[in-house]
């Protein structure tokens, strides 16, 4: 039997798979505890990541124009030795007539120090930025203020871990020709921050996803130099992971499976939920510590003199016997990418939160519990994709931990 096109395509995407999967490397328990959780800086008022985004920041607003400033200012002060661009483009939309709104993507990058050009493969990280204009005021804390902060503590959190897995790769004698030989490869990470992804009237092709498109053409207009392993900067992703309606606690948010080129990545997530659910490390959780009771004499109930309740699960979809695959169903800032060829990992849940697009999308209403937890689990991912295990900071960490606890034991004894 002659193959068809579309047989070799599928061998070819399925080759792909292993490849990328077994690129994607296991990181232990004590790694996985040493994640820091954000803390104070996603305080809704006054915290160093969060708060300030918690803004209406329509495009080409002062309220856009902060927000951006806080992202730069952020990479800057916080994280020199990741590089930031800016690209740029206009757009005329419904409500503006003839007017040209600006939109600004954010990109920070950080690539190994001795990479030339083009030879950095990127797990990708992205959220917009932007606000909707109606109704009058919005905030959009799920959509996607609090989806923005979580990829900057990300950023800072494996920021450390990365200098020393490259400084012990420099000691051992890795040199440029191991590269281009194919007998090690280069791994970086990129954080977008779009602009523009909500519609100005009503959502249509040509009204959302303003930056994303526009960003997404430029990047594919990008060439590297000659005989690179990536000939342009779109092909450099590796994996397009985007974050979009996240933070709300209740109901239990539920993400699909959206395509079948990455739930490789999907199951990967899973199983992180899965571990870091096992650990108590997901504060939401109804079995957390926590979360304990009293009882009428006033005394707290451990968890095991309470009966355990069944755990949520966010990653459910693993079962997929079937071919449905609801990829096409929601439109959002990966379309333009994925049309490009660029594989692409969804989270965001379906159905989505009770506050889309309502004023009371706030900071008020976002769960802290579980916008910490979507931050440790993101920042787990990419620590594994990244091969980073033995370079996260375990000792210190478990330090803090314990000092965490004992305060936590030290407010409960006073409550009581």
């Amino acid at each position: 039997m002659k193959p068809t096109f579309s047989l070799i395509l599928h061998a070819l995407q399925g080759l792909l798979l292993v490849v990328v999967s077994r690129a994607y490397t296991v990181i232990s328990d004590d790694a996985l505890t040493s994640i820091p959780r954000p803390g104070e800086d996603f305080d809704i008022k006054n915290g160093k990541l969060l708060s300030p985004i918690l803004q209406p920041r329509v495009p080409g607003s002062q309220g856009s124009t902060n927000v951006l400033k806080h992202f730069v200012d952020f990479f800057h002060n916080d994280l020199p030795q990741w590089k930031v661009s800016l690209q740029n483009s206009t757009s005329k939309t419904p409500v503006t007539g003839n007017k040209e709104i600006p939109f600004v993507n954010l990109i920070a990058a950080r690539d190994p120090p001795w990479a030339k050009a083009g030879e950095v493969g990127y797990l990708t990280l992205v959220a917009h930025y932007d606000s909707k204009r109606t109704p009058e005021g919005f905030i959009g804390a799920t959509d996607s203020a609090a989806p923005c902060a979580m990829l900057m503590h990300t950023a800072r959190s494996l920021d450390e871990a990365l200098t020393k897995k490259w400084a012990v790769m420099h000691q051992a004698g890795i040199k440029q020709e191991d590269y281009d030989l194919g007998l090690e490869e280069h791994k970086g990470i990129q954080i977008i921050l779009l602009d523009g992804e909500e519609a100005f009237d009503q959502w249509t092709k040509k009204d959302s996803i303003y930056g994303s498109k526009s960003l997404a053409a430029d990047m594919e207009a990008t060439f590297h130099p000659a005989l690179s392993t990536y000939h342009n900067a779109i092909s450099s992703i590796h994996l397009f992971v985007l974050l979009d309606l996240l933070g709300e606690g209740t109901p239990t948010p539920k993400i699909p499976s959206y395509f079948k080129l990455t739930h490789w990545a999907y199951q990967n997530m899973a199983t992180l939920e899965d571990r870091l659910r096992a650990q108590s490390l997901l504060l939401s959780s109804p079995n957390h510590p926590s979360r304990r009771s009293t009882s009428n004499s006033g005394r707290i109930r451990t968890n095991s003199q309470q009966l355990k309740r069944a755990e949520p699960k966010w990653f459910w979809d693993l079962d997929k016997s079937n071919d449905r695959w609801l990829g096409g169903l929601i439109e959002d800032d990966h379309l333009p990418f994925m049309a490009r060829g660029v594989d692409v990992l969804h989270l965001i849940p379906n159905p989505f939160p009770t506050v889309w697009h309502k004023a009371t999308d706030d900071g008020e209403h976002l769960d802290m519990d579980t916008v910490g937890d979507w931050t440790i689990l993101v920042t787990a991912f990419a620590a594994e994709w990244l091969d980073l295990d033995g370079y996260m900071d375990v000792q210190t960490t478990k330090k803090r931990a314990a000092n965490d606890q004992q305060a936590g034991n030290m407010v409960s004894k006073t409550e009581l």
